[in-house]
């Protein structure tokens, strides 16, 4: 791959960039490769820590409301001369947001492209998909229904 051929167009890339930044360490480290099976991996913003307004809705659908702040971790870096690797984690994991800047990196890159997705993506995506499914569940359950009477006349 030429340092001019860049892959940032694909499709599937904010899928898995959503996938990795809600992925934790422990599932992250657990896939990362040995280090001497990537090429050099070049610090572009080494991970720092800031801070993002988050914004709200009443009811969904309303004007929208500054409801907070939160921690966020960003990270970017470069395999080689390669593809550029970026990622934005919530929190104040350093290595986390690393570790998910690289996977980005090694997505890009056709040689790891299929093997990731099918070893990392994927998994990822379903346990999230199962985890996310559960808490709506469990939601549901505790859900309260509001009606009001209307009165007659009598």
């Amino acid at each position: 791959m030429t340092s001019d051929t860049r892959t940032s167009d694909n499709p599937a890339r904010p899928a898995w960039l959503a996938v990795l930044a809600r992925a934790t360490l422990a599932q992250l480290e657990a896939m990362a490769p040995a280090a001497g099976a990537w090429p050099p991996v070049q610090p572009v913003r080494p991970p720092e820590i800031g801070m993002v307004m988050l914004r709200g809705r009443v009811g969904g659908t309303g004007n929208p409301f500054n409801l907070g702040e939160a921690s966020v971790v960003r990270c970017a870096v470069r395999l080689g001369d390669g593809p550029l690797g970026v990622s934005y984690a919530l929190g104040r994991d350093k290595r986390r947001a690393e570790l998910a800047a690289l996977f980005d990196a090694l997505l890009q890159d056709p040689q790891h492209h299929d093997d990731l997705q099918r070893t990392l993506i994927a998994p990822l995506a379903l346990a999230q998909a199962q985890a996310r499914a559960k808490k709506q569940h469990d939601v549901a359950g505790s859900k309260v229904e509001f009606f009001t009477f209307v009165r007659g006349e009598a």
